[in-house]
């Protein structure tokens, strides 16, 4: 059980428990991403396609558009000596080949023109324009787009100041430009664990859950399973109670902008509370049970669940192996669509030794303090997929991770806001973004969730040896779904698709093809035929085990775009047609290692504009 020290009965610098969660910690690792370059054409290869991998999956700019371009002409340029603000030939001629055309032209206060353009472009696209007016012009000192930026949201909970995992530009998630996407708003989130008290800060946000503790003593609360998902008090003979549930909810789905207390992850989301520890802890086949009617299945005995989880955090775990009965009743809940995110373990061990963080399917979570370095405590290595701040208690009260508790003892007594530290607090950041995705794009299957999760996460600003493909990054996870994906129409892949000559042709969009690479050997084809001027943007998703890269070529096989990322890395590529005429072009799914056959699935989201 977690350590605290004394509760503070306000809002204040909260001090905060000296000692590891120990109720939920576990980990899950996989490859980091690959070196990226800049995309280069006219390659024909597959050694070629690796050596030019774009930026890939996630562009910083995905789905945001401008009409301006910014051009600083060198001195003494005809361009920079102009009294009339006008762009100079050469940029004219070279915007005229990529179908721009410029309406007006004022001067910024740094010396630079802005050009408005003749109407709203994608950023990545102006990007590549200007590095064209650069190479075609050189009286171009240098030229950008003119990005836009919004206003992000800051919460009025007055103790939100003090969640740095959110915020903080090294340690945080970056979480308020995610707000001005997704909040997680219809979206249910799962907090397997204690259960929960009814915190005048979360309250709102609970749904009735189900209590699965068999064992009468363990349960607290004087019988066995019910429908009272309260947590009654886990500190049966301590007298000190961890609140555990409490705590995690709040991360997830706080009430946020209500002028009080802290604020959550996925505020907009609602937390179905499911009881499956008590004294002493949990056995799996309670949490087994507690997964599988969590995310809709059906438990004999129980009731239906009648509001299924998307989400379900599991900030717990043990040592050993990944149980048969744990396994397939995760495996169960995958197929149901949920997302499964677990922690990694507070044993400063391999992750691989514990369970559920070792189980196959999983999101695992390791911690990192405030500076993004591993956390002493969180376990690390080959199955951790991410990290998240979990806090740093050695560093202080205001290091730790603060959320809403409660100040009981052996029984519930006040609402409070504590800080704890542990990959149990680590886990429910990753739990919110997933529902803050999934509220962006419903359609989301587990393995994109977890795919585009990774995918984004950013470097570590400091060592976290084992500690998955980088910190979560709130911001670009949500930007990085797939606009208009919801929408789509789903397509089924046809074979024979081997050649570019069988390619198999997507006419409506956006599009949203469910492929799978049959053997070692397989190659699929699709063919995109573009208007001039129209923009294909392509999203290549594999399953969780696999590395497939996408390329994108013209009607002569030659590359235009590809991208070639790691195992369980999604893939992107954006390509314009500049042709006076309608063109095809050929998107490639290429299998690198992993699955095949029925566990060889992928999916490939297609937008034309």
């Amino acid at each position: 059980m977690p350590s605290r020290t004394a509760p503070l009965p306000r809002p204040a610098l909260i001090t905060a428990l000296a000692g590891l969660i120990l109720l939920g910690a576990l980990v899950h690792e996989s490859a980091r991403a690959d070196t990226r370059g800049p995309v280069r054409e006219d390659l024909s290869s597959r050694q070629q396609d690796l050596a030019e991998a774009a930026d890939g999956v996630v562009d910083p700019d995905a789905g945001q558009f401008t009409d301006r371009l910014i051009v600083r002409y060198r001195n003494g340029s005809p361009g920079n000596r102009r009294s009339v603000l006008s762009a100079s030939q050469p940029t004219h001629d070279a915007l005229y080949r990529q179908g721009l055309t410029v309406r007006r032209v004022h001067r910024g206060g740094l010396g630079a023109q802005v050009m408005t353009l003749d109407g709203l472009r994608p950023v990545s696209e102006l990007r590549a324009v200007a590095q064209r007016l650069m190479a075609d012009d050189p009286s171009v000192l240098y030229a950008e787009p003119d990005r836009r930026v919004f206003v992000a949201m800051t919460p009025d909970d007055p103790m939100y100041s003090q969640q740095w995992h959110y915020f903080d530009t090294v340690g945080g998630i970056r979480l308020p430009a995610a707000w001005d996407l997704a909040t997680g708003a219809g979206v249910v989130v799962a907090v397997i664990d204690t259960g929960v008290r009814p915190h005048a800060d979360l309250a709102d946000n609970l749904l009735s859950g189900y209590d699965f503790v068999t064992s009468a003593s363990m349960g607290h609360d004087g019988d066995g399973r019910d429908a009272d998902a309260l947590d009654p008090g886990d500190g049966c003979s301590s007298g000190h109670s961890s609140w555990h549930g409490t705590h995690v909810a709040g991360t997830i789905a706080a009430l946020t902008n209500n002028g009080v207390g802290v604020a959550g992850v996925a505020y907009g989301a609602k937390i179905l509370p499911v009881r499956a520890l008590g004294c002493g802890g949990g056995y799996n086949s309670d949490i087994a049970d507690a997964i599988a009617w969590a995310s809709g299945g059906s438990v004999s005995g129980v009731p239906d669940n009648t509001t299924p989880a998307r989400v379900l955090n599991l900030s717990l775990g043990g040592s050993g192996a990944c149980s048969t009965t744990l396994q397939s009743a995760i495996d169960g809940a995958r197929s149901r669509g949920s997302v499964v995110v677990v922690a990694a373990g507070n044993s400063n061990a391999p992750a691989g030794g514990f369970n559920p963080a070792n189980c196959r399917g999983t999101i695992t979570v390791a911690a990192t303090g405030p500076g993004g370095a591993k956390a002493p405590y969180s376990n690390y290595g080959g199955v951790v997929d991410v990290a998240a701040p979990g806090g740093n208690l050695a560093r202080g009260a205001a290091a730790g991770i603060l959320s809403t508790l409660n100040d009981g003892g052996v029984t519930p007594g006040n609402d409070i806001y504590q800080a704890y530290q542990g990959t149990s607090m680590a886990t429910p950041h990753v739990a919110g973004v997933a529902a803050q995705m999934l509220s962006r794009n419903a359609s989301l299957t587990p393995d994109e969730v977890e795919a585009l999760i990774k995918g984004t996460a950013r470097g570590f600003p400091q060592t976290c040896s084992g500690c998955g493909t980088g910190v979560v990054n709130a911001e670009r996870a949500v930007k990085a779904v797939f606009v208009g994906a919801a929408q789509a129409s789903d397509v089924t892949e046809v074979e024979p698709n081997q050649t570019l000559a069988t390619a198999q042709a997507i006419s409506s969009f956006p599009a949203r093809v469910l492929g799978t690479v049959g053997s070692t050997t397989d190659v699929d084809h699709y063919r995109v035929d573009l208007a001039p001027g129209a923009t294909v943007t392509a999203r290549l998703i594999p399953n969780a085990l696999s590395n497939y890269d996408l390329a994108l070529r013209n009607p002569a096989g030659l590359v235009r775009a590809s991208s070639a990322r790691g195992v369980g890395l999604p893939d992107q590529v954006t390509w314009r047609n500049a042709n006076a005429v309608t063109t095809s072009f050929y998107l490639r799914v290429t299998r690198i290692s992993g699955s095949t056959g029925v566990n060889g699935s992928y999916t490939l989201e297609v937008d034309v504009q």
